[in-house]
């Protein structure tokens, strides 16, 4: 019996034997509910879509990140692509809610800023989305790439330049083409600042915004948002 200590007839003591370590039951894995690998296998696959493109990464490399099999991936999506569209559908409709829950202002040009600050918080915020956004989306996909994005985005800004066009005695139907010009400026510097981050977003919107509403023959020197409420430098008057 393990730790009796024996004496033997010649006197002696024998120590007890030694108690063979405990063997550690192994781990038991948290099985996930549907949802919940769900959910994992979005999370994995945005990430490794940010990182690499469409094209790089494989169902074997996103089952072996989740911890589970390949059949888990095609259960749940029927395969890469499929996963793909969610990823790329989820992050658009977070980006245009965005955008459409920021246009609280009246006036157009206050509408400009707040438009332009939510797309650069949204690449802030979600930088791996707005990666997976501007990449090349794969060809069998007929949505999800960043012209598609940027024709949704026109088409929201396309009703409220038509208003004002009609209210300075504009041409109406030009709306959409000005719409075009205006997102796909916007949209292009914002995939520009992905990278370098500099200036401050705020700075940068300033910036965008004096070009869109004043033009390179009136910019202003000093450019800040009004709709922030900062004290511009003296001498200075936004026009509005």
């Amino acid at each position: 019996m393990f730790g009796t200590t024996r004496i033997g007839q010649d006197g002696n003591v024998t120590p007890p034997p030694e108690r063979a370590p405990a063997r550690r039951k192994p781990a038991e894995r948290v099985r996930m509910t549907g949802k919940e690998r769900r959910e994992q296998l979005l999370d994995v696959g945005r990430a490794l879509f940010a990182e690499k493109g469409f094209e790089s990464v494989s169902v074997e490399e996103i089952a072996a990140k989740a911890g589970v099999s390949k059949p888990v991936v095609y259960e749940h999506f029927g395969g890469k692509e499929g996963l793909y569209a969610v990823v790329v559908d989820r992050e658009m409709n977070r980006l245009l809610g965005m955008i459409s829950g920021a246009l609280t202002a009246g006036h157009p040009r206050a509408l400009l800023e707040q438009a332009g600050l939510a797309l650069f918080e949204y690449i802030e915020t979600s930088t791996d989305g707005f990666r997976i956004l501007v990449r090349d989306s794969p060809v069998a996909l007929t949505t999800g790439s960043f012209a598609s994005l940027i024709l949704d985005i026109a088409t929201q800004v396309e009703y409220l330049l038509a208003r004002e066009f009609e209210a300075r005695s504009y041409n109406p139907k030009l709306a959409g083409m000005y719409s075009h010009m205006l997102v796909g400026m916007v949209a292009l510097t914002g995939q520009w600042w992905l990278d370098v981050r500099k200036p401050r977003k705020d700075e940068v919107v300033a910036h965008l915004v004096n070009l869109a509403w004043n033009g390179l023959a009136h910019m202003e020197s000093r450019p800040v948002l009004i709709t922030r409420g900062r004290t511009r430098p003296a001498g200075t008057t936004p026009k509005i």
